[in-house]
């Protein structure tokens, strides 16, 4: 017979679980998580809920603790076109506007899966896309989706799924979209695979918008079935993290059980038939759907970044040259590479590379403004640039531990597991040398410690060589 915990044990275990995972669980979901510990007691080689729960709370924190729980502890289930009716508007009435009016101006389009489980979300916008744009071709999209499991990321990432995950979608999506395997399952597209973008963010722990993670200037962020799991303090907290990653006129899509007026009080609640969405714009009720997008003059071709010069000792001939500098003339070399940053995080990225390029020509041998136009080339789609900028940043400082992990990040998004494990390997040996509590310079406020944590959620959640080729 299985007994229940003691609400004494309960009582501390909720404290325990929220100050680790940020998970909520009052009194009324007290059973939520008795099933929860139940089932990771096995995980960490209990064989019983409550010598389990004892541990958990005497253990010291770690990492892999924190996750393997928080893993238990969130539904980690989804399907595809889930909550068809927020979908139907999304793509019925917010994307087709805002298209026709992309299509005249810059091609471009930015979307966040927040919390995005084993990806059918991410996928299922991917193909709402795929269905919407005739010439996706010459269209920059990102479809960033982040979750802070690893193995949810890893099967994200191999893009197979069982019937189950098909229980609600339409008639034509496997045929149209899939390939039945031997076993039974079927395995989503290479070009559709392809859209997305998989990577590791803990909404709270880790810093966001940024351009360190690429969660910034997002036209619609979707982040449904996740805020439930968090006080209302927390949920604000996110909301408000949420409404400085969208550009103005951005659209913020929760689940219709979540909706609340006071979590999203820095947005405008726009109700539509059966939902209501949140729209960063002061004005949104009055104006059309996408009247409130910023607009960029059409962008030129793919900036000349300079070529990377030839001295062997260039990180350390910059650092002495900088050394040197009157503070003033310190300020004038970092202002073009502010506004680079601000007018990326406004989604003004051809602006954005503009000011890059003349920080560039202003400081040639910083690694750091090469890092920067590399990640502004990446929010634009342009991913061999952005290699070729941020190897030009390794040059210059060969311990420079963002460019290592950015790295990594644009070849886990093309695909190719192999080179971004050796990215991330890197990036983990150098951060061995930096002191757990230091903020990492161009890292907006990260330190080395919890870089270190990503960076090894990141290996573990990529497909190993069988599951990447499978």
């Amino acid at each position: 017979m299985r007994t229940a915990l003691p609400h004494s044990l309960l009582s501390s275990l909720s404290e325990f679980v929220a100050t680790r995972t940020g998970l909520h669980f009052p009194p009324e979901r007290w059973a939520d998580l008795e099933r929860g510990i139940a089932a990771a007691a096995p995980d960490f080689h209990f064989s019983d809920k409550a010598s389990c729960a004892r541990w958990l709370l005497s253990t010291p924190p770690t990492r892999q603790i924190n996750e393997i729980l928080a893993g238990h502890l969130s539904i980690g289930e989804t399907y595809f076109f889930r909550e068809k009716q927020s979908l139907d508007i999304l793509g019925e009435q917010i994307l087709v506007q805002l298209l026709q009016l992309r299509r005249r101006h810059e091609r471009r389009l930015r979307i966040w899966s927040a919390g995005c489980c084993t990806g059918e979300e991410a996928y299922t916008i991917a193909i709402l896309l795929d269905r919407l744009i005739p010439d996706l071709k010459e269209w920059n999209i990102t479809i960033l989706a982040t979750d802070f499991n690893p193995n949810f990321l890893r099967k994200a990432m191999q893009g197979i799924y069982g019937e189950w995950s098909f229980r609600d979608a339409p008639g034509w999506l496997q045929q149209h979209y899939f390939t039945k395997r031997s076993d039974g399952r079927f395995e989503i597209h290479q070009r559709i695979r392809k859209m997305v973008t998989f990577s590791y963010l803990n909404f709270a722990d880790d810093l966001y918008p940024s351009l360190s993670n690429n969660t910034g200037a997002m036209d619609a962020i979707l982040c449904r079935n996740v805020l439930m799991y968090f006080t209302a303090q927390q949920t604000k907290r996110i909301a408000g993290n949420f409404y400085r990653a969208l550009v103005d006129g951005g659209w913020l899509i929760v689940s219709p059980t979540e909706a609340s007026h006071n979590s999203f009080s820095p947005f405008t609640p726009v109700e539509f038939p059966g939902a209501v969405l949140y729209r960063k714009s002061a004005d949104a009720g009055t104006q059309p759907l996408a009247g409130a997008y910023p607009f960029e003059e059409a962008e030129v071709a793919p900036p000349s970044l300079p070529v990377a010069p030839t001295e062997p000792a260039a990180a350390d001939i910059h650092a002495a040259q900088t050394d040197q500098l009157p503070a003033t003339q310190q300020n004038e070399r970092e202002a073009p590479s502010l506004m680079a940053r601000d007018c990326a995080n406004q989604g003004r990225l051809a602006e954005a590379l503009e000011w890059c390029e003349k920080a560039i020509a202003a400081d040639k041998l910083n690694p750091a403004h090469q890092y920067l136009g590399a990640t502004i080339l990446q929010e634009q789609g342009r991913y061999d640039i952005a290699i070729q900028s941020l190897m030009r940043a390794l040059y210059l400082d060969p311990d420079f531990v963002l460019a290592h992990f950015a790295l990594g990040n644009l070849h886990q998004s093309q695909g190719r597991y192999r080179q971004a494990q050796r990215c991330f390997t890197n990036a983990l040996a150098l951060l061995q040398k930096h002191p757990p509590d230091e903020v990492l310079p161009e890292a907006d406020g990260l330190t080395s410690e919890r870089l270190s944590e990503i960076v090894t959620s990141l290996l573990e959640s990529l497909p190993q060589p069988a599951e990447a080729s499978a």
